[in-house]
């Protein structure tokens, strides 16, 4: 335990350093480094999905370092210090787990996230959707907003209705492109869309993860065709490329 507070202590104080003494970190503000922050994320998700716990050590110690940044620029702009920054979510969990905190009552996975959407909104949220960053990946958006929804009933009771619906978007989808409007072939694909990261989030798949592999097995298959060809790709005949993907498979 001394270690970690000596280790966290030491962060900060290599922060207020380099915020006095280097030039880069002299200049930088919350906008500046806000798509950084996006970045060091994504790179973290990947080091997640490799599974590699020194490569996520190494993340997690860069997303720690932007925190402690943006909290030295809080403290800068507006005098709120880190340990204020701390103390806020400490309290906000605790607000939000009565079920460990106050009762000590066992509930189920379920229960808990029902009750962090109602506890959300006492704390004077007026939409159960209103804390889904506008920033947010598409799919990751659909996802996060059909799950608050969820949570407060409003969902699927089984796969069939779940199914029954997207067969009801992908004909309202074929009329669209039967109506040549465009605009609306556009609203109805993003309706498909919507749905199916729907029925993923019902069958308890990520949607994003799952695009991820189609995206790496595409890529996987792909590539054979461009090693195996034996003629530049451009100028394979979409049969002779046809057949490579077979193998490739």
């Amino acid at each position: 335990m001394e270690n970690y507070l000596s280790e966290f202590k030491r962060l900060k104080e290599i922060m207020d350093l380099l915020r006095v003494k280097c030039p880069w970190d002299q200049k930088q503000t919350f906008e500046s480094l806000s798509h950084l922050t996006i970045e060091e994320t994504y790179e973290l998700y990947d080091a997640l999905m490799e599974k590699d716990a020194k490569h996520i050590k190494e993340e997690v110690g860069d997303l720690f370092l932007h925190l402690v940044f943006y909290s030295k620029l809080l403290h800068e702009s507006s005098n709120i210090e880190l340990a204020d920054v701390l103390k806020s979510i400490n309290d906000k969990l605790v607000f939000r787990h009565p079920h460990v905190f106050e009762h000590d009552n066992p509930i189920s996975e379920e229960m808990v996230k029902q009750n962090w959407e109602k506890l959300k909104l006492k704390e004077g949220r007026k939409s159960v959707l209103e804390g889904v960053p506008k920033s947010l990946p598409s799919i990751v958006k659909g996802w996060r907003i059909q799950e608050k929804a969820a949570q407060v009933g409003f969902d699927w009771e089984n796969y069939s209705q779940v199914r029954e619906k997207l067969t009801e978007e992908i004909n309202e989808f074929d009329e669209a492109i039967q109506s040549n409007d465009m605009e609306h072939v556009e609203e109805e694909l993003g309706d498909l869309f919507f749905t199916l990261i729907n029925m993923a989030r019902f069958l308890k798949i990520d949607p994003e993860k799952a695009v991820q592999k189609a995206n790496q097995k595409f890529i996987k298959r792909f590539q054979y065709i461009e090693n195996n060809a034996n003629k530049p790709i451009n100028e394979l005949t979409i049969n002779e490329m046809e057949a490579l993907w077979q193998q490739g498979k």
